[in-house]
Protein backbone atom coordinates (compact mmCIF):
# COMPACT_ATOMS: atom_id res chain seq x y z
CA UNK A 1 0.00 0.00 0.00
CA UNK A 2 2.84 2.65 0.50
CA UNK A 3 3.82 2.26 -2.84
CA UNK A 4 -0.09 3.44 -3.78
CA UNK A 5 0.38 6.23 -1.57
CA UNK A 6 3.08 7.34 -2.92
CA UNK A 7 1.23 8.05 -6.18
CA UNK A 8 -1.89 9.46 -5.07
CA UNK A 9 -1.73 13.53 -5.22
CA UNK A 10 -0.96 15.70 -2.64
CA UNK A 11 -3.61 18.35 -2.70
CA UNK A 12 -6.38 16.69 -0.74
CA UNK A 13 -8.63 17.87 -3.23
CA UNK A 14 -7.34 16.24 -5.88
CA UNK A 15 -6.49 12.38 -3.84
CA UNK A 16 -10.03 12.48 -2.93
CA UNK A 17 -11.17 12.58 -6.13
CA UNK A 18 -8.50 10.29 -7.35
CA UNK A 19 -9.67 7.93 -4.90
CA UNK A 20 -13.17 8.04 -5.62
CA UNK A 21 -13.11 9.68 -8.81
CA UNK A 22 -14.29 7.86 -12.23
CA UNK A 23 -17.38 6.44 -13.36
CA UNK A 24 -18.14 3.50 -11.06
CA UNK A 25 -16.33 3.75 -7.21
CA UNK A 26 -18.65 6.03 -6.02
CA UNK A 27 -21.89 4.25 -7.49
CA UNK A 28 -20.78 0.81 -5.95
CA UNK A 29 -19.50 2.31 -2.79
CA UNK A 30 -22.98 3.49 -2.34
CA UNK A 31 -24.59 -0.05 -3.10
CA UNK A 32 -22.00 -1.33 0.11
CA UNK A 33 -23.16 1.58 2.41
CA UNK A 34 -26.17 -1.11 3.32
CA UNK A 35 -23.83 -4.10 3.84
CA UNK A 36 -21.53 -6.96 2.71
CA UNK A 37 -22.49 -7.93 -1.17
CA UNK A 38 -20.99 -10.59 -2.92
CA UNK A 39 -19.77 -10.04 -6.60
CA UNK A 40 -22.92 -11.69 -8.45
CA UNK A 41 -25.35 -9.23 -5.75
CA UNK A 42 -23.25 -6.07 -6.45
CA UNK A 43 -23.08 -7.18 -10.53
CA UNK A 44 -27.26 -7.10 -10.88
CA UNK A 45 -27.47 -4.06 -8.70
CA UNK A 46 -24.74 -2.31 -12.00
CA UNK A 47 -25.72 -4.43 -14.94
CA UNK A 48 -23.78 -1.66 -16.99
CA UNK A 49 -20.67 -2.18 -15.93
CA UNK A 50 -18.59 -5.28 -17.14
CA UNK A 51 -17.24 -8.19 -14.47
CA UNK A 52 -13.94 -6.73 -15.43
CA UNK A 53 -14.13 -3.28 -14.33
CA UNK A 54 -16.22 -4.22 -11.23
CA UNK A 55 -13.01 -6.42 -10.19
CA UNK A 56 -10.68 -3.50 -10.79
CA UNK A 57 -12.77 -0.96 -9.52
CA UNK A 58 -13.25 -3.36 -6.17
CA UNK A 59 -9.19 -4.04 -5.76
CA UNK A 60 -8.34 0.10 -6.60
CA UNK A 61 -10.93 0.96 -3.39
CA UNK A 62 -9.79 -2.19 -1.30
CA UNK A 63 -6.27 -1.10 -1.92
CA UNK A 64 -7.23 2.69 -0.99
CA UNK A 65 -8.40 1.41 1.99
CA UNK A 66 -12.11 2.25 1.10
CA UNK A 67 -13.49 -1.68 0.61
CA UNK A 68 -12.40 -4.86 2.49
CA UNK A 69 -12.84 -7.98 0.85
CA UNK A 70 -13.29 -11.17 3.22
CA UNK A 71 -12.50 -15.20 1.23
CA UNK A 72 -15.02 -17.29 3.28
CA UNK A 73 -13.25 -20.86 2.90
CA UNK A 74 -16.12 -23.63 1.40
CA UNK A 75 -17.21 -25.02 -1.51
CA UNK A 76 -17.43 -22.63 -3.59
CA UNK A 77 -16.01 -20.24 -2.33
CA UNK A 78 -17.31 -17.28 -1.43
CA UNK A 79 -16.02 -13.60 -1.34
CA UNK A 80 -18.30 -10.59 0.39
CA UNK A 81 -17.56 -7.23 -0.24
CA UNK A 82 -17.93 -4.46 1.88
CA UNK A 83 -17.39 -0.72 2.81
CA UNK A 84 -14.51 -0.25 5.51
CA UNK A 85 -15.07 2.56 8.48
CA UNK A 86 -13.30 5.02 5.89
CA UNK A 87 -15.20 4.27 2.99
CA UNK A 88 -18.64 4.50 5.45
CA UNK A 89 -16.93 8.48 6.57
CA UNK A 90 -17.74 9.01 2.23
CA UNK A 91 -21.86 8.59 2.83
CA UNK A 92 -22.57 12.30 3.47
CA UNK A 93 -20.49 12.96 0.87
CA UNK A 94 -22.33 11.11 -1.36
CA UNK A 95 -25.59 12.55 0.22
CA UNK A 96 -24.80 15.75 -0.38
CA UNK A 97 -24.01 14.65 -3.92
CA UNK A 98 -26.98 12.92 -4.60
CA UNK A 99 -29.15 16.45 -3.39
CA UNK A 100 -26.92 18.27 -5.70
CA UNK A 101 -27.73 15.81 -8.34
CA UNK A 102 -31.38 16.04 -7.91
CA UNK A 103 -31.32 20.16 -7.74
CA UNK A 104 -29.40 19.89 -10.99
CA UNK A 105 -31.59 17.91 -12.46
CA UNK A 106 -34.63 20.25 -11.41
CA UNK A 107 -32.61 23.52 -12.53
CA UNK A 108 -32.33 21.64 -16.10
CA UNK A 109 -36.27 20.69 -15.73
CA UNK A 110 -35.06 16.77 -16.11
CA UNK A 111 -36.26 15.50 -12.51
CA UNK A 112 -38.65 12.71 -14.23
CA UNK A 113 -35.70 11.37 -15.78
CA UNK A 114 -34.11 10.90 -12.77
CA UNK A 115 -33.59 7.61 -10.04
CA UNK A 116 -34.09 8.08 -6.55
CA UNK A 117 -31.04 8.60 -4.27
CA UNK A 118 -31.38 5.48 -1.68
CA UNK A 119 -28.96 6.48 0.83
CA UNK A 120 -29.90 4.76 4.13
CA UNK A 121 -31.21 7.55 6.72
CA UNK A 122 -28.87 9.85 8.22
CA UNK A 123 -27.07 8.30 11.28
CA UNK A 124 -27.01 10.96 14.49
CA UNK A 125 -23.91 12.23 15.41
CA UNK A 126 -23.16 12.22 18.57
CA UNK A 127 -22.95 15.41 20.47
CA UNK A 128 -19.46 15.26 23.24
CA UNK A 129 -20.47 16.53 26.39
CA UNK A 130 -19.71 19.99 27.00
CA UNK A 131 -17.47 20.64 30.18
Amino acid sequence: MAETIKRLPVLPVERAFKVVGGRWKAVILYHLFDGPRRLSQLKRSLPEISQKVLIQQLREMEEHGLVHREIFRQVPPRVDYSATPLGLSLEPVLRSLCDWGQRHAAALDELDRLAECRLRPAQPVEESPVA
